[in-house]
């Protein structure tokens, strides 16, 4: 099946998908291409301090750093400009949510699409024990807390062409 023109879109939207990259940059370099001049890419994705209390029970309970890691919003903003964007505008905020117990968690990431990802390839006895390691708020819930980075940036006009020769411009009074 082919691929999308190059060129042949106004606006791209990507919702939580670029952090499941190992590396994105492909990807918005695949996106950059189909992206018409003075197009629009917006995202959203999740950031290093997603599940940190995760990642300190992990730590407590001595069963390593085998959490998905994600990319902080400066390395994304740094990734747009390698791709071609310009002008890339990044900011964040946090989210908690918090679950009864550690199995609706495991059902609501099940829900989402992406069984147990979010806590890397862990076996099942550190499993076990990161959960219950896992610190439970005033309330007796769980929090989890999600750091969601909010990006966008435009695709400018080419610098070069495809042989490489650099495109100039002059602009007569």
């Amino acid at each position: 099946m082919p691929g999308l023109a190059a060129n042949s879109l106004g606006l791209i939207w990507s919702n939580l998908m670029l952090h499941w990259l190992d590396d994105p940059l492909p990807a918005l370099q695949e996106l950059h291409r189909v992206l018409e001049v003075g197009g629009l890419m917006v995202f959203a994705t999740l950031g290093p301090d997603t599940l940190k209390e995760l990642r300190g029970a992990a730590a407590c309970a001595g069963a390593g750093d085998t959490l998905r890691r994600f990319l902080d919003m400066h390395d994304l903003g740094d990734m747009l400009v390698a791709a071609g964007f310009a002008d890339p505008v990044m900011d964040m905020e946090m989210i908690t949510l918090t679950y009864p117990s550690a199995r609706s968690f495991l059902a609501d990431q099940r829900h989402l699409g992406v069984r147990d990802a979010l806590l890397g390839n862990m076996g099942w006895r550190d499993r076990r024990r990161v959960l219950d390691a896992w610190p439970r708020d005033a309330d007796q819930r769980l929090p989890a807390s999600f750091e969601i980075v909010y990006g966008h940036a435009w695709k400018p006009e080419p610098r070069q062409i495809a042989d490489g020769r650099a495109v100039v411009k002059f602009h007569s009074r």
